[in-house]
């Protein structure tokens, strides 16, 4: 066991490194930065959690004895009450859920298209640009509704972008470096926006309850069967929360446009 004892370690940065089972004692994590980070069983006593901004999944999390999950999902659904909605029941309520979704992403695209074009490839503070969110989208439907619900092994197209952490997957494409136009991404865009339509649309009692079938190709998700519900309760959360992200990251760029 590697042990660092009144070590200086300022300013490092560890990549796909596992902590697991870690300990940490007196440690000073003044302006770290997690990203991507596997946190499940973390137990913290004696810190101090001042200023401390944390966007991620939040389930089962107790702070001085209190489960903070269901606090926080409440006050997001009170603050957005179109939230409640992205967690459908039934057929009827994933086409409203989408018909929403569709609604405030047209509002959004049409507040980015103001800004000047570059704008739209650059990241604040080292999250996706508006492009690589709209590509990461794309690529988000292609695995969980062209894949995995439809069918097709391997539907995804050059501009597709998985999660930095995501591992190199056969097939899978993942470049950074492209830089593609807002028109050229959003051509793509409403074509896997309009086959999430016609899944939804096509939506009854018994396929909304139906699983998928396997895949046989390697990819992403892995090939094995899903729920339906569960796939698509996937797209609604990633488009709800990724609209989000870009909505905030859109404010400090038009405060950089100006």
């Amino acid at each position: 066991m590697a042990e660092f004892i009144r070590v200086d370690l300022r300013d490092s940065r560890f990549g796909r490194v596992d902590l697991s089972g870690a300990q940490f004692h007196a440690v000073d994590l003044t302006d770290a930065r997690f990203r991507g980070a596997d946190l499940r069983g973390v137990v913290m006593r004696g810190v101090e959690l001042v200023d401390v901004d944390i966007h991620g999944e939040i389930e089962n999390l107790t702070i001085n004895g209190v489960d903070i999950g269901p606090l926080v999902n409440a006050e997001l659904d009170r603050r957005y009450p179109d939230r409640a909605k992205m967690r459908p029941t039934d057929p009827a309520g994933f086409r409203e859920g989408w018909d929403i979704l569709e609604r405030l992403w047209g509002g959004t695209v049409e507040r980015a298209r103001r800004l000047r074009p570059e704008l739209l490839h650059e990241s604040v503070d080292g999250e996706w640009s508006f492009i690589e969110t709209l590509r990461h989208l794309v690529f988000a439907t292609d695995s969980w509704i062209r894949r995995a619900i439809l069918g097709d092994s391997a539907p995804w197209d050059p501009l597709d972008l998985p999660w930095d952490e995501m591992p190199d997957t056969p097939g899978v494409p993942r470049d950074r470096d492209t830089r593609p136009s807002l028109d050229a991404v959003l051509e793509l865009r409403h074509d896997r926006m309009s086959t999430v339509r016609q899944v939804i649309d096509g939506l009854t009692d018994e396929s909304l309850d139906g699983h998928t079938k396997p895949v046989e190709a390697p990819g992403w998700p892995e090939p094995r069967s899903y729920p339906v519900r569960e796939c698509l309760l996937i797209i609604l959360n990633e488009e709800w929360e990724h609209r989000l992200y870009a909505e905030r990251d859109l404010d400090a760029l038009e405060t950089q446009g100006r």
